[in-house]
């Protein structure tokens, strides 16, 4: 089976990621996609596995396999855990919903440990541009600061909220590179201060749930195999 074919035949899951999601689309945003799919339990049975994600077919899509995306987000990966939190849902099967209705088991005080470093390695990028340029990429700080906003928000309520629509114009501003690059990292080092602060007091657990997500996966490998 053709890689592309399992995102046609077997997505659980799509929706539109990027500035489209984030509330900070402009004229000029493409229209980035992302989607689950669920492989056939048989073909793991072949010396040669399913991929574990898969680029397209259409331009901008990115698509991850179940287990490879449930072991991503148990870690608390930023990119997965953002896209089960899309508000454009393009596709959506009944396994999709149940994995949507599991998102809050992925959830855990680990996003505030893998969102910080994510954010650290954007920010050492950006100085480096700031060094051998004199400006940062504004349209990478603008990202930097929706991301430190979400992650501080987050560790506030438990809640993974990616439409940052009510700060829409000064991460705008930002972008258009019309704001000073001391103003910049200030606010950045402010949202970071506020949700380390935030984190020893999160309703959020320490860990996710593990054992709820690892019976998810069995029970749609063990459907899948009885449906062949």
């Amino acid at each position: 089976m053709h890689p592309q074919d399992l995102v046609r035949d077997h997505t659980i899951y799509s929706c539109v990621m990027g500035s489209r999601a984030f509330g900070l689309a402009t004229e000029d945003s493409d229209t980035d996609r992302r989607g689950i799919f669920l492989a056939p339990t048989p073909l793991f049975w072949r010396f040669e596995k399913p991929p574990t994600h898969v680029d397209g077919p259409a331009a901008e899509q990115f698509s991850w396999e179940l287990e490879r995306f449930c072991e991503l987000a148990l870690r608390a990966n930023p990119n997965v855990l953002e896209c089960l939190h899309s508000p454009l849902v393009e596709h959506l099967t009944e396994t999709g919903r149940e994995l949507l209705d599991l998102r809050g088991a992925f959830l855990s005080r680990q996003a505030h440990d893998t969102f910080a470093r994510y954010a650290l390695g954007q920010r050492k990028k950006l100085d480096a541009d700031v060094r051998v340029h004199g400006a940062p990429r504004w349209k990478h700080a603008m990202h930097l600061l929706r991301l430190l906003i979400s992650c501080r928000d987050l560790l506030r309520t438990g809640e993974l909220t990616i439409d940052v629509a009510e700060h829409r114009e000064p991460l705008l501003a930002v972008k258009r590179g019309e704001l000073s690059w001391p103003e910049v990292e200030s606010w950045m080092n402010r949202l970071a201060a506020e949700a380390d602060a935030a984190a020893p007091h999160s309703p959020l657990p320490a860990g996710p749930d593990r054992e709820r997500i690892e019976d998810f996966l069995f029970r749609t490998r063990q459907a899948s195999a009885l449906r062949s």
